[in-house]
């Protein structure tokens, strides 16, 4: 398969997916390679474990946890499944999807290896997609503005990265990290450019004000919107 022809590495400490030479520290969170382990021992080694949201979204993550390693979401939608972001470990036995749609290049996770065992459409933003090193492996339709696949919608309000998109299905939003934790303490990602992250935050506003939503799901938490729609507003 074409996500083995590499070898393949994983951070403990943050999760992040390296394809090719070991490098000296993670790209992502700057852990020294003693804290790499590759990706046959990350499959072994973590189980990629799924908590229903509701009737057609399941929270997939590891256990035990991959270090800061983010959820990803499947969406049974109309007509296909779709996986929202990516697992870091690699898990054969994983329920296939038939495409998988990221929010940013952070969260690439394993979708090279995935893709191949699927044979599933990826997509991410072209602004992203120029950016990380993992998506060069992965990616098969970098797009521009907003797309809808199965119903879901992503809708690109740039920002914490370039090509950052949001997603919405039914009355479920998919916000990764953009904001968190949820609550008093939610702030905006740190990462990037603080302007443009404002800028998105504001894009983001007129997202959530034009639709019936009710929950919310994060790259480590799963909320109702009411409450994190109340802390959003007062940060932005």
């Amino acid at each position: 398969m074409f996500g083995f022809r590499k070898k393949q590495w994983v951070c403990t400490v943050c999760g992040y997916n390296m394809i090719g030479k070991r490098p000296t520290r993670c790209p992502f969170c700057s852990s020294p390679h003693r804290d790499f382990v590759d990706s046959a021992t990350a499959s072994r080694r973590y189980r990629v474990t799924a908590k229903k949201v509701s009737d057609t979204v399941t929270q997939l993550k590891c256990l035990p946890r991959l270090g800061l390693e983010h959820s990803a979401y499947r969406i049974d939608a109309d007509g296909g499944s779709v996986l929202i972001d990516c697992p870091s470990a690699f898990n054969r036995d994983l329920d296939p999807v038939d495409c998988i749609l990221f929010t940013h290049k952070d969260f690439i996770g394993a979708a090279n290896q995935y893709r191949d065992q699927w044979l599933a459409e990826v997509w991410l933003h072209e602004a992203d997609a120029e950016l990380s090193e993992a998506a060069r492996y992965s990616v098969d339709h970098p797009f521009t503005g907003n797309i809808e696949k199965f119903g879901v919608e992503g809708v690109h309000i740039g920002g914490h990265s370039p090509g950052f998109t949001v997603y919405l299905w039914q009355d479920v939003l998919f916000v990764c990290d953009y904001v968190y934790p949820p609550g008093p303490a939610m702030k905006l990602n740190p990462h990037g450019r603080r302007a443009a992250t404002q800028d998105g935050a504001g894009r983001l506003v007129d997202v959530v004000t034009s639709r019936p939503l009710s929950t919310v799901c994060g790259y480590n938490y799963v909320t109702d919107f009411a409450t994190w729609q109340s802390a959003f507003m007062r940060l932005v």
